[in-house]
Formats: structure tokens, sequence, C-alpha cells
């Protein structure tokens, strides 16, 4: 751990701390200080590049949900990551960083599109891969393995039957536990896996 690079984060906001990481410098930043900490590392410490942004869901856990960030230089292979509790509420909610980077538009929408979490300040804050009335935020621990059935609002992509439209049908699934170990080291099987069989070759 680079003391040099956390003494200058506390010095400026005493609250950040270190946190534990296999492969880079990664920090805890209090999300109030988000923003002004980020900038300060892409100008003071030359983190320029934007390199990735995502979320946790911490599920039973206070804070339940942490936005994370990956930081790095366009002058050396260092990167970091900063990680900022969002508030326990209905909306959780963290500063967006599109003002720095404008790379972070696509990101902070993939995330609230997947995790739920709004970014305060973004521009254009639209799910990016859902449509737009979807209920539901798909990366959360408590959404299903095997989805959701929810009707598609698009009739060249869900199955119109009568008056209703139909969720368009997965490749053999739904998905379930294939049952033959710890949830950790078990691999979602579909209940269908007769597309998985061999076809005929033909004549």
């Amino acid at each position: 751990m680079s003391e040099t690079l956390l003494s200058h984060l506390q010095a400026k906001w005493p609250a950040v701390t270190a946190r534990d990481s296999l492969d880079c410098e990664a920090f805890t930043i209090p999300v109030d200080h988000l923003a002004a900490a980020a900038k300060f590392l892409r100008d003071e410490m030359k983190f320029d590049l934007l390199l990735d942004v995502t979320a946790v869901d911490w599920d039973k856990e206070s804070p339940r949900f942490t936005v994370v960030y990956h930081l790095g230089t366009t002058t050396g292979p260092d990167y970091i990551r900063l990680a900022a509790d969002c508030p326990d509420d209905e909306s959780p909610t963290a500063p967006s960083l599109t003002g720095l980077w404008p790379a972070a538009n696509w990101h902070e929408r993939e995330t609230y599109d997947m995790f739920g979490i709004r970014f305060n300040g973004h521009p254009d804050l639209r799910r990016i891969l859902m449509w737009d009335d979807y209920p539901h935020y798909p990366l959360r621990k408590d959404f299903p393995l095997a989805g959701i059935e929810t009707p598609l609002p698009d009739f060249e992509i869900g199955e119109k039957t009568g008056a209703d439209l139909q969720p368009a049908p997965m490749a053999g699934g739904p998905f379930v536990s294939a049952g033959s170990g710890r949830s950790s080291q078990d691999e979602p099987r579909a209940k269908d896996q007769s597309w998985t069989e061999a076809k005929p070759k033909p004549n």
C-alpha cells in the first residue's frame, strides 16, 4: 500500500481509509467527497483515465450498495480502486463523475440500469440495456437467477398472443441449480438442454 497516496487523501479527507485488495491500491471514500477526491486524483496525482464503474450489492448488510470506480494513468501501469457507500434509502444515490470523465456517462448508466443506483448530476440517466419501464434491477442480489418474466414492449422482440405481449423465450431457460454441490461451485443449467444436442449434418 502506498502510504504517500493514502496520506495525501487523508490530509484532505481524514475519513478516507485503505481497503483490502489483492490487485491494486484501494480506498474507501465517503460518498459526499467522492467527486472532489476523484478530481484531486485526476489533476494532482495523474490518475487521468477512468477504466470502469460498477457497484456491489451487499444484500442484508448496511449500507447495502457501494459504488466502485477504477482509475488508471496514461503515464504508467498503475491503477487504483475507489469505493463509496451509498446512503441507505429507497433510492441509493452517488455523485456522477461525468463532469470529470465523459466516459463515465455510459458506465454510470449501466450501473443505474443493473443496480438502481442514481447518479446525481448525470446529464442523461436512462437505462442502457433494459427498456425504460423495466421494473427490476438484474444485478441486485434479490433478483432471481432464472430472471423474472416481464412483458416486452417491443412487438419485434416479444411474441404476441391475442392482445397480450409475452416475454421473449430464453434459450433452454429457465436456469436452475444443477444441485451437485456448493453454490459457488455449482454452475446453473437450463432445464431444457435440447438446444445443446448435436444436430444431424445436412446432406
